[in-house]
């Protein structure tokens, strides 16, 4: 399968009459999670035996703060005593900060970094044993934002690309013994974007649009694939992102920078102080102290902008 690719659809019923998922033992992180609770229910409706890990307690969950290695070692060590083996192990925890990458590295971004990155890569190591026994699959959930820029997103960013990273070296210490997935979700309204909401700089609309169906089904159907695909979208709007992530970055900047330019004059982001220097910046409001900025200056400044990232 090539990169970014989907995975052919599947219905619930071709997956639960071939039996993909009967009796297996899957751990899935993030389980309390929108993403996270509806794999739970859906792995079960096909007959897996399934544990959560989630540092909100939770029915069929193990109670674990990903960022604290003593947890995740006693966390996963209670799972597989639980299931008795373990066949699949899908990553869904996260969290979404938003951050001015201008500003010095904060506790934000030691936070995203230590959950988005640090998290999967305990929990992955702390489960290895048992899955090399079983010949068993990761299915890493990074995001498109990992190739698709956007602004306050750093934290994020920086963590989802760098777990891309570690999904591929995973993938070439031990892909001889185990299948590794990365799927890259778009843009979906769940509460990791509660902050950037919060904030005033959600900036929806400049990654594609899904739901959290199209996500769980995406890494569900990776997981009962005969063999494990490498890298897939859960869209086809998001396949055609991804694509453009690697094959033509610097289009897709001019893309992300016409959009924003849109963005930054528009209401959806007056008020928030977050924004207020990328507005600046793009001459939607004046500097302090400096008189009104024309509009045509600033559509020529934006334009250099767009051309100096392409």
């Amino acid at each position: 399968m090539s990169k970014g690719e989907r995975v052919p659809r599947e219905t619930l019923r071709s997956m639960a009459a071939r039996s993909a998922y009967a009796g297996r033992a899957v751990i899935v992180t993030g389980a309390a999670g929108a993403f996270g609770s509806a794999t739970l229910r859906l792995l079960r409706y096909l007959g897996a035996d399934v544990i959560g890990i989630d540092r909100v307690p939770g029915a069929g969950i193990v109670t674990c703060d990903i960022s604290d290695g003593e947890q995740v070692g006693a966390a996963v060590a209670e799972a597989v005593g639980r299931l008795g083996r373990l066949d699949t192990l899908i990553h869904y925890a996260g969290v979404g900060p938003v951050v001015d990458v201008g500003q010095p590295a904060g506790a934000e971004v030691r936070e995203a970094v230590e959950v988005n990155l640090l998290g999967p890569w305990r929990v992955t190591a702390a489960a290895l044993p048992a899955l090399l026994d079983a010949r068993g699959r990761v299915i890493i959930t990074a995001s498109l934002l990992a190739g698709v820029t956007v602004p306050f997103s750093a934290a994020y960013t920086v963590s989802k690309r760098a777990l891309t990273a570690y999904a591929d070296v995973l993938r070439t210490e031990y892909g001889t013994h185990l299948g590794v997935t990365t799927v890259y979700p778009g843009y979906v309204r769940t509460p990791i974007h509660d902050r950037s909401r919060a904030a005033g700089v959600a900036l929806e609309g400049l990654a594609p649009a899904e739901s959290v169906r199209d996500t769980v089904l995406t890494v569900v159907r990776a997981g009962a694939a005969r063999s494990a695909p490498r890298d897939v979208a859960s869209t086809r709007a998001g396949a055609a992102a991804f694509r453009l992530a690697r094959h033509a970055p610097a289009l897709l900047d001019r893309v992300v920078a016409a959009r924003l330019r849109y963005l930054v004059t528009s209401p959806g982001l007056e008020g928030a102080d977050l924004a207020a220097g990328l507005r600046q910046r793009h001459g939607s409001m004046p500097a302090a102290g400096a008189g009104p900025v024309s509009a045509a200056a600033g559509d020529a400044r934006a334009a250099d902008a767009g051309a100096a990232s392409a």
